[in-house]
Order: structure tokens, then C-alpha cells, then sequence
């Protein structure tokens, strides 16, 4: 059995993993979790109760996405202490109490504002926040070595029930609207569970390098309304008329507008041969995920 060592409490993704490895896992896979915020975890020795050093730590610790045009340069600070110098910290610390294997939660971000991604694109941060992790990616990957293993994952928008971000707010839009623009734009996306699966799987298995979990499907911001409004039994008409409109706020002169139209209409994607594995992960469906992420169960 692997001891597993969740660096970061109370984290959706966290708390995620180790009920999903408790539920599907449990003969394999032990875990436990360290709070990080009040920097006593300096003071453990990332060694179970009986002092062996746990055999894989999973770094979740950090700031997720804010407002990025209106925050003040202290806050940018602490996105760099959290999201890089913590994690970059995280891993020496990993390393030098002999785990065996290091596992960073990056991100789709450090790509930027590129729509197309594929293994030969190169990561380009738009905003500090995107800086911030991919400076705590390139940093833990300095660190491997033969008997420590780390692995960088780069995931698209994670979602589920109780999730935060684009997703809830799609959702609410998807319960209200009786009509939505049928623009047919290309998102890479990844479930909850499914992102459950891989994290057991690289884990079990020891895998490091970089990886780019997601969804067996893309999605249009159109499906998922037309989705969610089915599991909630709400009419949704979606139309082709309104795709004017949308093409004009993509170009808009006021940043706001056009931001707000590149989350809810444009396009992010990997390429799908950059996904796929030796090993099926990709357990749930984009319209089954849904029916699980809506249920009120």
C-alpha cells in the first residue's frame, strides 16, 4: 500500500481525492492530509506514525484565479509566495525526507491566452496569476531526480459538484435563460472523478513527468447549457441568431465585456492525443458528469 500525503486542507480538489481513493482505492492507497496555512507543516517530518517517509506527497496548496486587472502588488506577492515559493518549498522538503514521489496540481493557465494547445506548445502566461504556477512548475520538474519522481499536472477547467469557478455560474445561466446562443466554440474540460481516477493511477503506478488529464469529449459553452438545462428539466432555446452578438462582444472595445465573452464563448483546448494513456481514466462521460455535478444526492 502507498501512503499518500495531501499537502493543503480543506481544498476541493483534495478532499475530492481522498474520498474518491477511499472509496475505489482503499486497499492500495492511504491518505491523509496536512493543513499548510499557519506554516507548522515546516515542522513535519512528511513521515507516517510509524516514521517512514509517506511514498507520494500531493501538493494542492495554493490561490486560485482572482480578478487580475484590480489587485493591489501586495496581493500579487502573495500569489507568488503561495502558488510558487510554497510549492517549490513543498517539494525540496518532500525530497529530502525521502518520499519517493512529488505531484503538482499546475494548470491549463500557464498557457495563456492560446486556444490550441499541443505537446509542442510552448507555455506563455497572460497575468501573474498564470506566472506564478507556471514558475512553481518549472521549479519542482529542477528537482527530480532518479529516486524522486515528479509529476506536473496541467489540467483544463475541473469541475463537479461543489466546484467553484466558470462552471457554477454556467450552471446558474443554464437554470434561468430561456434562450442561449448556439456559438460553437471548443473547451477542454475535466471531471472531477475523472481527474480522481488519474491521480490513482500515476500515483500506483509511480509516473512522473508532465501530463494534461482531461475529458474523453471537448465541450461547447451551448452543450453544457443544453445539458444542464435537460437534468434540470428547464427549456433553453439555443440559436444561431444571437452568434452576431457574441462575435461583436468578443471584439468589444471595453475589456470587461470582452473578457467576460472569452470565458463564456471562447475557445481552450488540448489536442486530444495529448490525454491519452496507457491507462483509461476517463471513467465518466461529459453528460453523465453533468447529471452528477446537477443532482441534489
Amino acid at each position: 500500500m502507498k501512503r499518500v500525503l495531501i499537502t493543503g486542507a480543506n481544498s476541493y480538489i483534495g478532499t475530492s481525492f481522498e474520498r474518491y481513493a477511499a472509496e475505489h482505492y482503499s486497499s492500495e492507497l492511504d491518505v491523509h492530509t496536512i493543513d499548510m496555512v499557519d506554516g507548522s507543516w515546516r515542522q513535519n517530518s512528511f513521515t507516517d506514525a510509524e516514521g517512514r517517509p509517506y511514498d507520494c506527497i500531493f501538493h494542492v496548496a495554493g490561490i486560485a484565479h482572482a480578478d487580475v486587472g484590480h489587485v493591489s502588488p501586495e496581493v500579487k506577492a502573495k500569489y507568488y509566495a503561495i502558488n510558487t515559493d510554497l510549492a517549490i518549498e513543498c517539494c525540496e522538503k518532500a525530497k529530502e525526507c525521502g518520499c519517493s514521489q512529488f505531484i503538482l496540481m499546475s494548470s491549463m493557465i500557464v498557457y495563456g491566452k492560446q486556444t490550441y494547445i499541443t505537446k509542442a506548445t510552448k507555455p506563455h502566461p497572460a497575468n501573474f496569476y498564470g506566472d506564478s504556477k507556471w514558475k512553481a512548475d518549472k521549479g519542482v520538474r529542477k528537482l527530480k531526480s532518479d529516486d524522486f519522481v515528479v509529476t506536473v499536472l496541467r489540467p483544463p477547467m475541473i469541475y463537479g459538484k461543489g466546484s467553484k469557478g466558470n462552471y457554477p455560474t454556467l450552471s446558474k445561466l443554464a437554470k434561468k435563460v430561456p434562450i442561449f446562443p448556439d456559438y460553437q466554440n471548443k473547451r477542454s474540460m475535466l471531471y472531477i472523478e475523472n481527474l480522481c481516477e488519474f491521480l490513482c493511477q500515476v500515483i500506483i503506478d509511480g509516473r512522473g513527468g508532465v501530463f494534461w488529464p482531461q475529458n474523453g469529449e471537448c465541450a461547447s459553452s451551448s452543450e453544457i447549457v443544453r445539458e444542464i438545462s435537460r437534468v434540470h428539466k428547464h427549456r433553453v432555446i439555443t440559436t444561431r441568431l444571437l452568434n452576431l452578438a457574441v462575435e461583436i462582444s468578443k471584439r468589444c472595445p471595453i475589456k470587461k465585456v470582452r473578457d467576460l465573452s472569452s470565458k463564456a464563448f471562447g475557445d481552450s483546448w488540448y489536442e486530444s492525443d495529448m490525454s491519452e494513456y496507457d491507462f483509461d481514466y476517463q471513467k465518466v462521460s461529459l453528460s453523465e458528469s453533468i447529471i452528477r455535478t446537477e443532482s441534489k444526492n
